[in-house]
């Protein structure tokens, strides 16, 4: 079980005790609306099997999804970041990273706390070799959580993405594990 913290945060795997509040997370309009339609579940069935796979992905020798939810010291759940392995290599996993937050905590540095607790954790402890993750170049706020973590801007990639009616461009952001180490200073053995 992956359980991480921060000054301020818990970052943990999900618990069967958990799948109301992630409902709540992934059907959030002001959460998930505006950007990340894409994964909002249709319906509360759509989200109990995504939510079952979820804890069965956890237990897997052959884990793929590291989303974990974000909490504060209190216990109330604030959002979900974490990673998707999309290939191994004999290097290292190459993941895909992402992160979302009930608005009640955006803007007070949450995001990029958490997600680079998880970028320490991935290149750290779960042999990742590099992470990507993007965001449309209108989300300054997603732009700023990448840059913080120390992640590079890889790509601009005008009118890559159909979203609000109109192609809109998409920036891609990386960081590859000698990039990590060598932004935190990490002797190879």
């Amino acid at each position: 079980m992956v359980f991480l913290e921060t000054p301020r945060l818990v970052l943990r795997d999900y618990t069967l005790a958990d799948e109301e509040e992630y409902y709540q997370l992934k059907t959030d309009e002001k959460t998930m609306g505006r950007y990340m339609r894409d994964i909002m579940p249709h319906s509360r069935e759509e989200a109990h099997e995504e939510f079952a796979g979820i804890l069965a992905d956890a237990q897997s020798p052959e884990r793929t999804f590291y989303f974990l939810r974000v909490e504060g010291k209190d216990g109330v759940q604030m959002g979900s970041t974490g990673y998707t392995v999309i290939g191994r290599t004999p290097l290292g996993k190459i993941c895909h990273g992402g992160y979302f937050y009930f608005p009640a905590f955006w803007g007070q540095g949450y995001g990029s706390e958490a997600f680079g607790a998880v970028l320490d954790f991935a290149f750290q402890e779960d042999h990742v070799y590099r992470m990507n993750t993007g965001c449309l170049e209108e989300n300054r706020a997603s732009q700023r959580i990448m840059q913080k973590c120390g992640m590079i801007k890889e790509a601009r990639r005008p009118n890559w993405e159909w979203h609000d009616g109109q192609m809109k461009t998409r920036l891609e952001y990386r960081l590859l594990r000698e990039e990590y180490e060598a932004k935190r200073g990490v002797q190879r053995a």
